[in-house]
């Protein structure tokens, strides 16, 4: 089968490799649709494994099925969750998923940037999902960064009627302000230096956007009536976005850290401030599966329309030029690469 194999951000090949043969108790999922994600270009992130298949935002339909495996066939289209936790450790117990040991080790087979994937049974236990008729696999593609936002938003303690700034427009900022308005949320401002990117937001309903060189924080007040942000979510992985979010929250509210920084960034907190005004910050890291089912959820009932994100659909082939746009962040904010397209 063919693979984009990933050596770097400017290095992306297309070669081959054998199809995975499955095992007792898994699946081989032939891949219809694979989204390139923010993260895929971390390249400080990514490289360290080089060369690798990355791809972690994939539907598809299931191509085999070894003996042990029961609730699937072949022909079903199916969402599969490349990391999976082991619901049985004390932060699974405590509703932390995200930080179970075996969430953080467990993959598919080779990525999602591939003709096929082998779903490995661990994975088998809460990781595959069914696609509903009404979601394409395109839409398919979005169902675990929904899912990623989901989780942070109530992690965060999202209410209706709060005002939201999110500081950064890229697909994850988009699918923050997507997923808020659709909760109730008053009013939300977008920032970013990209043109493209603030034009996409207005056009997805944030009610204003700012260029994030800007004076974001006292520009907000204008709009949210003297008041700085109930929530500030940071979806932009630079310094100077974190810390221009301790100046846009209001007293009572969250700092939300979506994104991140390379390692050995540290961020300035002025605790005494902090203290005073009840502000909370936090982060978030990826999707349970309960977060995904949420994501599934949402889609099938139409309450967010993702496809207005897609920018680009190409063959697997064109991987290297997938990652090229993404990494640039020009005209660009959602990628999808289709291996079985054929030109």
């Amino acid at each position: 089968m063919h693979v984009a194999m990933y050596y770097n951000n400017k290095d992306v090949r297309l070669e081959e490799m054998p199809t995975p043969k499955i095992k007792e108790g898994e699946i081989l999922v032939k891949v219809q649709a694979s989204g390139i994600c923010g993260s895929d270009v971390m390249e400080w992130y990514r490289i360290k494994k080089a060369p690798l298949v990355l791809g972690h935002e994939i539907s598809g339909e299931i191509a085999e099925v070894a003996p042990g495996v029961k609730g699937y066939k072949v022909g079903e289209r199916v969402f599969v969750s490349h990391h999976v936790p082991c619901n049985e450790c004390k932060y699974c117990l405590n509703d932390h998923h995200t930080a179970c040991q075996t969430l953080h080790t467990t993959n598919y087979d080779p990525g999602g940037f591939s003709e096929y994937i082998r779903v490995p049974k661990v994975n088998m236990k809460c990781g595959v999902f069914k696609l509903p008729d009404s979601v394409s696999y395109e839409e398919g593609t979005f169902i675990e960064p929904l899912a990623c936002v989901i989780r942070a938003q109530e992690k965060a303690g999202f209410k209706k009627g709060q005002n939201i700034v999110i500081l950064g427009g890229g697909i994850s900022g988009i699918l923050h302000l997507m997923l808020a308005r659709a909760n109730g949320a008053n009013k939300i401002v977008v920032t970013d230096v990209n043109k493209y990117r603030l034009k996409m937001a207005k056009e997805l309903e944030a009610d204003t956007v700012l260029n994030a060189a800007e004076d974001v924080p006292s520009l907000i007040k204008q709009v949210f009536g003297g008041n700085l942000a109930d929530q500030v979510i940071v979806c932009a992985g630079v310094l100077t976005a974190f810390e221009q979010s301790l100046k846009c929250v209001d007293r009572g509210g969250v700092v939300l850290c979506f994104a991140t920084t390379q390692p050995g960034i540290n961020l300035a907190l002025p605790l005494n401030d902090f203290w005073r005004n009840e502000i909370t910050i936090m982060p978030s890291y990826g999707a349970a599966p309960q977060d995904i089912e949420a994501a599934i959820g949402l889609l099938k009932a139409k309450k967010i329309d993702v496809n207005k994100m897609v920018t680009q659909r190409l063959e697997l082939k064109d991987t290297g030029l997938g990652f090229k746009l993404v990494a640039e962040g020009k005209e660009s904010l959602k990628v999808i690469i289709e291996p079985q397209k054929k030109s």
